[in-house]
């Protein structure tokens, strides 16, 4: 099988040359008419299978509309290809803070011990950020000296434990952390979406 996770190039380019080795092409449904050589169409509360398991699809769309993710409960695993990284979230070129925000605590509900598995390696640049909004965090702290010095050595920091992701992350932390509110400007009144939309749009223009 072949999981799309959204339309992206960079994650469904190769689509056409790999279904000629005979695999099938799942994607989500929203998007199915942008996803090359899509055979399955699916969407959140649907189940895929896949060998003697399966993934229950979550509705994660912000970074685009029609986002899923694909929850291996039984493996302890999601992949959640540009909807959540380490220590960070895709960037929202189509859908809205409140979409992009609902779609985050999906992701935050599942269980701690839930290994991530995101698509890019972004981890380095995010952490600059995080400790940029939240520099009273001791943990993310000690998170940003472990990613740092494995990156020195080459090494990657994905996959993530979602625990630590809900404990360092600024995007899953926004309704939770009083540091991270301040640091983005919410003021009174802002909704929890909103103040996302603060630190996503604080990430945007961030050149630390």
């Amino acid at each position: 099988h072949i999981l799309n996770t959204h339309h992206h190039w960079d994650h469904t380019g190769a689509n056409l040359e790999l279904k000629k080795e005979g695999v099938t092409v799942y994607g989500p449904v929203v998007e199915k008419d942008k996803i090359p050589g899509i055979d399955v169409a699916v969407g959140g509360g649907d189940r895929v299978p896949f060998g003697n398991s399966y993934a229950d699809i979550i509705d994660v769309g912000g970074h685009t509309k029609g986002h899923i993710a694909y929850h291996f409960a039984d493996k302890e695993v999601v992949f959640v290809g540009d909807a959540l990284f380490s220590l960070g979230c895709g960037k929202m070129f189509e859908g809205t803070p409140t979409q992009f925000w609902k779609s985050l605590k999906n992701l935050r509900s599942l269980p701690d011990e839930t290994t991530v598995y995101c698509a890019h390696e972004y981890t380095a640049g995010n952490a600059k950020f995080a400790k940029s909004v939240e520099p009273g965090n001791a943990e993310l702290m000690a998170r940003i000296d472990e990613i740092m010095d494995k990156r020195s050595r080459g090494e990657p920091t994905v996959p993530s434990n979602l625990g630590q992701e809900k404990r360092t992350n600024p995007f899953l932390r926004v309704d939770v952390s009083e540091e991270i509110r301040r640091n983005v400007g919410a003021v009174p009144g802002d909704s929890d979406s909103d103040v996302f939309g603060k630190v996503r749009m604080a990430k945007d223009t961030f050149r630390g």
